[in-house]
């Protein structure tokens, strides 16, 4: 089977280029391949308990498709429906096929096109396509980052990674220990502690934890008064603006960022909690992505006694729960290890060049979305530092564009053209959290120059992608089919 262009994924970014492919790109056949048995990615593979967006749902969800609900902090099932709601409304059910897994893709230079093997029902199949566009997220599916604790096979309760939930898990008045101090476990812990004995959030070290309302009163207020879609724009673009004036503020005075953040933890948990201990991390903010707590439910199972944070180290697992190494023992029937994820660059999908293997690592990134010397190829990479569908959408309009663009030029292939003196030694995520870290080396370069840095700007990446010029001199357009 032959396609103009495969989209890997059909989560939120594969959803926002279908619907921009049937836009922009009406003369195209397309198809979306997804490799597990439902559409919604991130949402749909997470099952645990309060999995919820931690951005707003204005900017979280896709330009063309209002959210019209009053939580803009929205549960993972109200994202799954909304997701459904979009394919339906925009019919890209045809166009989404479940259960093909995408193994391996080849560009052969001499047939201009990809050859991929696809996994259907574990069956291999061969396919091919004029564009490839990886919509397929950031992180494994299949492997989360699970570290090894100390005898933790000694352990007579159950031990459960968030991302591999147990929805039979039966928590109900049991102690519960939950290893980590990221979103998933800042999420997990104030779910769990409503039906919970007690809830431990044990941390080696703290995060940034700030409360926000989950309903946003001017978006109620305005739709009583205003059409939905004018209603979301102006939402959307204030949530827009406040995160990035917030980021800015937060990166050119970190110190006064910082005590703002704690002072607020300080009128929620109040004078006589440890918020040096518990709350106070020893990078800047927004470092590492600052974590929401809608309506402080964190806060309030903490004053409620029934959550609780731990800053300590493991020293081993025993059978009835956790030895720290200050000695303290912390009685459990169940631990959560939230943990993190492990970046993935290409989706689990080998991609080569004329059968020679393309490592991510050695190549620049072009504008946050393509990859020097990889032709006919992009990257759904959405944002850290606000919402990831914010990119998604701009790297979908700009994937229609250059696809457009090529028609008009005849042009069977486009390719960064690689830049040596753009390399240096940015790396692509300016970010210090451990998933990043962890995972850097197998991620693209960032270029120390435009079109090879990656700015994490909506308001720059939107004039590039909507209002300037495709056209540059570091992309070559080229038709090998006439050579």
């Amino acid at each position: 089977m032959h396609k103009d262009i495969v989209v890997i994924g059909a989560g939120i970014s594969g959803i926002a280029a279908g619907y921009n492919l049937k836009k922009s790109c009406p003369n195209k056949s397309f198809s979306i391949l997804e490799g597990r048995n439902s559409i919604g990615g991130t949402w749909d593979l997470f099952k645990y308990p309060g999995i919820r967006s931690d951005s707003d749902m204005h900017t979280l969800g896709f330009r063309f498709k209002p959210w019209i609900h009053d939580k803009s902090i929205a549960d993972g099932p109200s994202i799954m429906e909304y997701l459904h709601e979009t394919i339906d409304e925009y019919k890209l059910k045809d166009n989404i096929s479940l259960n093909h897994k995408v193994t391996k893709a080849n560009w052969c230079s001499k047939n201009s096109n990809w050859e991929l093997k696809v996994k259907v029902d574990d069956v291999e199949e061969d396919m091919t396509c004029n564009f490839l566009f990886l919509c397929g997220g950031y992180y494994s599916y299949t492997q989360p980052h699970m570290p090894y604790f100390k005898n933790q096979e000694n352990f007579q309760g159950q031990i459960i990674h968030p991302q591999f939930w147990d929805e039979s898990l039966d928590y109900e008045n049991k102690k519960i220990v939950v290893i980590g101090s990221g979103a998933t476990a800042v999420t997990i812990v104030p779910a769990i502690a409503k039906k919970a004995d007690h809830v431990v959030m044990l941390q080696r070290s703290p995060t940034y934890v700030v409360s926000g309302p989950s309903e946003d009163a001017l978006n109620k207020f305005l739709r009583k008064i205003l059409p939905v879609k004018l209603t979301y724009f102006l939402i959307r673009w204030k949530n827009i603006l406040y995160q990035s004036f917030t980021f800015f503020m937060a990166r050119k005075y970190p110190e006064r960022t910082k005590n703002k953040i704690l002072e607020l933890a300080k009128n929620e948990l109040g004078p006589d909690y440890d918020i040096n201990k518990h709350l106070t991390p020893s990078y800047k903010p927004w470092d590492q992505r600052i974590c929401l707590v809608p309506d402080s439910d964190l806060f309030e199972a903490i004053n409620d006694k029934k959550a609780s944070i731990v800053t300590d180290t493991i020293k081993e697992f025993q059978t009835n729960g956790v030895l720290l190494n200050s000695g303290e023992k912390i009685e459990a029937d169940v631990i959560i290890t939230a943990t993190g994820i492990e970046l993935n660059a290409l989706n689990d999908i080998n991609v080569s060049i004329d059968d020679v293997k393309v490592n991510p690592n050695e190549r620049l990134t072009y504008k946050g979305m393509m990859l020097s010397g990889v032709p006919n190829f992009a990257i759904s990479f959405g944002y850290v530092n606000a919402s990831w569908t914010l990119r998604a959408d701009l790297t979908c309009e700009y994937v229609c564009r250059l696809i457009n663009l090529m028609d008009k030029k005849d042009a069977s292939c486009c390719e960064p053209i690689d830049d040596k003196n753009a390399y240096g030694d940015d790396e692509l995520i300016d970010f210090t959290s451990g998933y990043v870290q962890r995972g850097l080396n197998q991620m693209p370069k960032q270029g120390n120059k435009a079109p090879w840095k990656n700015y994490q700007n909506y308001l720059k990446d939107i004039f590039a992608v909507r209002l300037f010029s495709i056209k540059d001199s570091n992309l070559n357009f080229y038709n090998s089919k006439k050579n």
